[in-house]
């Protein structure tokens, strides 16, 4: 199905991400995927090559530093070429707690990984794409847009803006052939957490859910997906 396509996938060291990049990699994929440890990235590059993944190049970046962004497109493209699937899956929750609790660093730094890292790495692909008149962009929200908890306020705020880009931007690339799908997973059993949740969605079942999406007629694209483990069925 996605035989040497070239998909780029960030946060892809764990997690959804990972179980991303290593199905991917047994279509025989180009991958690209980054994250923050060197050796765990290299790590998931060897099982994808050892799966049978065409190309794999990894870069462990900073996604709060634009430059950092830009220079792993750029990096991208030039070890694997062309993208045909940007995958923003990379996002982060410093903690949970009250409004009043939140310092300002660490709204920025949500708001620089959550909505600018994908803002950029969109923009980027988008004006490649254009050249090409096709190619997808996936953006991971979370079902957190649909709902309002408490001590969640500014995690919750990060996923709403980058909903709200997905959601405009979806408009704007149509008349150049560019799919735009939003995803919004409920509960998954990942790092993501500090403690386990063996009720929740292994990070596997996501990603094939996420690539079943992908793998729709070409005259179809998903716009949103929402789902949810079975335990949260009551939401």
């Amino acid at each position: 199905m996605f035989s040497k396509k070239g998909i780029l996938i960030t946060g892809g060291s764990r997690g959804i991400g990972r179980a991303l990049a290593l199905l991917f990699a047994k279509d025989g994929a180009r991958v690209s995927i980054c994250g923050r440890n060197k050796e765990t990235l290299l790590s998931v590059k060897e099982e994808a090559l050892a799966l049978g993944a065409s190309q794999v190049y990894t870069e462990a970046i900073d996604l709060r530093d634009v430059s950092d962004v830009k220079k792993y497109y750029k990096n991208t493209v030039s070890h694997i070429g062309s993208i045909d699937i940007l995958i923003n899956n990379a996002g982060f929750n410093s903690r949970k707690a009250y409004l009043w609790e939140y310092g300002e660093e660490e709204f920025d730094d949500m708001f620089a990984v959550n909505v600018r890292a994908g803002f950029i790495l969109t923009k980027l692909a988008f004006l490649d794409m254009k050249k090409r008149k096709e190619g997808h962009i996936v953006n991971i929200l979370s079902t957190a847009c649909h709902f309002n908890n408490e001590r969640m306020s500014i995690y919750t705020a990060t996923k709403k803006a980058f909903q709200g880009l997905t959601d405009v931007f979806r408009k704007e690339a149509r008349p150049y052939n560019i799919r735009v799908t939003g995803v919004y997973p409920g509960g998954t059993d990942t790092k993501f957490r500090k403690e386990a949740r063996p009720l929740y969605m292994r990070p596997e079942s996501v990603a094939k859910t996420i690539y079943n999406a992908l793998s729709v007629p070409p005259d179809v694209v998903v716009h949103d997906i929402t789902f949810r483990p079975m335990v949260e069925t009551n939401f």
